[in-house]
């Protein structure tokens, strides 16, 4: 896991990156420095007498030093840290910036002289996704993306804050306990920024929202937004579609470009290879062994997204991925993953993938995996940030993604961020534009098994209602339904689902598991955050915006459990240029069926792409069931020993004898929310990964009276309908 470390403290009497020097004379604090709250209780604490050491994060580098010092954690790759200086006669004006960035060092030094001067939203407008942070004099500045895929976390120490962009880190510096009231949001209510305000797992650790920076100064902190507010008094006026498409075009475009022209990094080998094996070849060897190829790939599922980036990738001229003898580069690998455990119902989607990857650009290799690759098949993992639902299936995709190359195109985020969202509906009601829901409603009618006759006026009547009801209003009834326990959320078709989606909030698929006590603490937070509206009074837009920031959180967390040696995972949807041009396409065009396949249809021209096979654009099917059901009937002996005395139980969230009739329920085939199921079992992992872990991220410490986090009592505290309750860490 790679992340970023700094803080701005004015309690600096202890040593950081270095020993910090006394204060020169006759500045009226001419006492020599010794001691700090990093090494001793309180200032009489006998180990103060020796704090000559430092407080670092383990395997850091240090970016720049006291008395506001950052550093970089990971394996970092020596192109995605940059930092550069307005002056060498002004040292401490200096601007870092850490990910993959398409910028040279003359525009990040004009981004940094822009900065200087308060204009914070040029350091986002560079292609590629990364993290920037601005020193001038003693004020610091950390910059979030638009989407949440690079978050920025911080909470208060040493008299000031400390901040990172991961949060377990912080937690490790703070001594912090886990908040349960939090993991009862995420289960309830995952879609709903309102009930996880900017909180995560751990006490007293903070999140700033998407689009939004931190100001560190002196001690004193600032959250605001970069974006530009729209008047919300009266509608936008309607872009132009060709003028947004044209945009997306572009950055899309250079958010591929951005990756290859990045430095090539060669892959380090985990092990030698064993030479020839019957019936392997030389990249099957070398994905057993788990390392990724050299160069630059991409999956190509057979849908729209994927194939979008591994075309788009292969066909910029002098980038790998053009012809083999050219002199410029070599074809780019594309990865499909193919599930031998059932065959049926994506056969046209590979067969799509198979007629995209016949371009010579392209080396196609297909990876087939039966029982061992199915969902909960191996629950064995690295320990994550946060908890998310892709640790069940973190196995089946670390194997595609083993396959796969060093730097490897991923096409997560494109429905999130080029899709409507069906509450924009409502948003085109408050428009009085009515008329450009008749295809969108004709579609969902289409796709009804039954009574299509009807489906037009339920979904007018649903978008009419949430055009209607204030965002007070309807959180205010989401907490409701919450407090009397009405969590059902049985989808079973398009309809249904656009159905549930028109609404302020909604419960999530696992809420129907939780205790009374779990869903009032989660009520009494919606209810709390009714008074406090959000950047967007339009329904649309704002689900639209909170959709967007939990996938990308989540995508987060799949980065982190399926993460391969020396391989880097790259989601150009998810940048903040993609999401930016996304947001001025006019609802108008977004609602209509088929709108991404030809916006990415329009991508793919402007690459030179304009033969694509049949049933492009088809919209792909939704998570496998008949895989995680397998899954489940395969992994059920050992989910119900994790469930027998689970820990979300001892906090609870659960009860456990629901859950393991849950888990049986839906092994024998009966209707069951399989992603509910998923996001329960998730967190249960994470659980037992987190509080069976040892050791701290930090060095410099008292290590026998100073802990990363306290023990963990016996028996567990349960949740009561509070604000938050702890549960401490081991």
């Amino acid at each position: 896991m790679r992340w970023l470390v700094g803080w701005s403290s004015i309690a600096a009497s202890f040593g950081t990156a270095g020993r910090v020097p006394p204060p020169a004379a006759g500045t009226g604090y001419d006492a020599p420095l010794h001691g700090g709250i990093a090494d001793a209780a309180h200032a009489d604490d006998p180990a103060g007498q020796d704090a000559e050491r430092t407080v670092h994060p383990v395997g850091a580098q240090l970016l720049w030093g006291d008395p506001d010092p950052l550093w970089a954690v990971g394996d970092w790759r020596p192109d995605e840290v940059r930092t550069v200086t307005a002056d060498p006669a002004d040292p401490f004006t200096r601007l870092a910036v850490l990910g993959c960035c398409g910028a040279g060092d003359e525009e990040l030094r004009r981004g940094l002289y822009a900065a200087r001067g308060g204009a914070l939203r040029h350091l986002t407008e560079w292609p590629g996704n990364y993290t920037a942070v601005v020193q001038a004099g003693r004020r610091i500045t950390v910059l979030g993306d638009l989407a949440g895929a690079r978050p920025v976390f911080y909470t208060p120490w040493a008299g000031g804050t400390a901040y990172a962009t991961a949060a377990l880190p912080l937690a490790d510096l703070i001594g912090a306990q886990l908040d349960i009231g939090h993991l009862a949001a995420l289960l309830a209510c995952p879609d709903s920024p309102e009930a996880l305000g900017d909180g995560t797992p751990y006490v007293g650790v903070r999140r700033i929202p998407p689009g939004h920076t931190l100001i560190l100064r002196e001690g004193s902190r600032e959250i605001t937004g970069y974006e530009p507010v729209t008047s919300l008094a009266v509608a936008a006026p309607e872009a132009d579609p060709e003028g947004a498409v044209e945009g997306v075009r572009e950055a899309l475009t250079a958010a591929v470009r951005a990756r290859l022209t990045a430095p090539r990094h060669a892959p380090e080998a985990l092990l030698p290879d064993p030479g020839p094996v019957p019936g392997m070849g030389p990249a099957d060897r070398r994905a057993a062994r788990g390392a990724p190829a050299p160069g630059v790939g991409a999956d190509l599922s057979g849908g729209t997204a994927s194939a979008t980036l591994a075309l788009l990738a292969a066909g910029l001229p002098g980038a790998p991925g053009t012809l083999p003898g050219s002199g410029s580069g070599s074809r780019l690998l594309a990865v499909t993953f193919n599930d031998l455990a059932t065959p049926r119902g994506r056969e046209a989607e590979l067969e799509r993938a198979h007629a995209l990857a016949a371009d010579p650009r392209l080396h196609h290799v297909v990876v087939a995996a039966a029982d061992e690759a199915l969902p909960y098949a191996d629950l064995d993992g690295p320990l994550t940030d946060e908890p998310g639902p892709c640790l069940v299936t973190a196995a089946r995709d670390r194997r595609r993604l083993a396959a796969g190359s060093a730097d490897h195109f991923t096409g997560h985020g494109a429905r999130q961020v080029l899709d409507a969202h069906p509450a924009r509906m409502a948003d085109l009601l408050l428009d009085r534009r009515r008329r450009h829901l008749l295809r969108p409603v004709a579609a969902l009618a289409r796709s009804a098994p039954e009574g299509p006759l009807l489906v037009p006026f339920s979904v007018y009547s649903a978008a009419r209602r949430l055009a209607r009801t204030p965002y007070r209003t309807g959180i205010e009834a989401a907490a409701a339904r919450l407090r009397e326990g009405g969590v059902a959320t049985a989808v079973s078709g398009p309809v249904d689902a656009s159905l549930a989606a028109l609404t302020w909030s909604r419960p999530g698929p696992a809420a129907g598991w939780l205790t009374g006590e779990a869903l009032a603490e989660v009520s009494i937070r919606l209810r709390a955050a009714a008074g406090r509206p959000p950047l967007s009074l339009r329904p649309g837009e704002a689900r639209a915006r909170a959709l967007l920031a939990r996938h990308a959180a989540d995508h987060r967390v799949f980065e982190q459990a399926v993460e391969v040696r020396s391989q880097r995972l790259h989601a150009p949807f998810l940048d903040n240029q993609v999401v930016r041009a996304a947001r001025a396409l006019p609802e108008s065009l977004r609602v209509q069926p088929g709108a991404r396949a030809e916006i990415l249809r329009s991508v793919l021209a402007s690459a030179g792409v304009r033969e694509l096979p049949p049933g492009w654009g088809v919209s792909a099917p939704g998570p496998n069931e008949t895989a995680v059901r397998l899954g489940l009937r395969a992994a059920l002996t050992s989910l119900l020993a994790l469930f027998q005395a689970p820990l979300l139980a001892d906090a609870g969230l659960v009860e456990a004898r629901v859950v393991r009739q849950a888990l049986t329920d839906a092994a024998d085939g009966r209707p069951v929310p399989l992603d509910g199921l998923a996001e329960l079992v998730s967190m249960e992992l994470w659980l037992r990964r987190l509080l069976s872990r040892r050791g701290t991220c930090w060095t410099g410490t008292s290590t026998p009276r100073r802990r990363a986090v306290p023990p963990l009592p016996t028996p567990l505290p349960r949740l009561t309908a509070a604000p938050t309750n702890p549960l401490p860490l081991r």
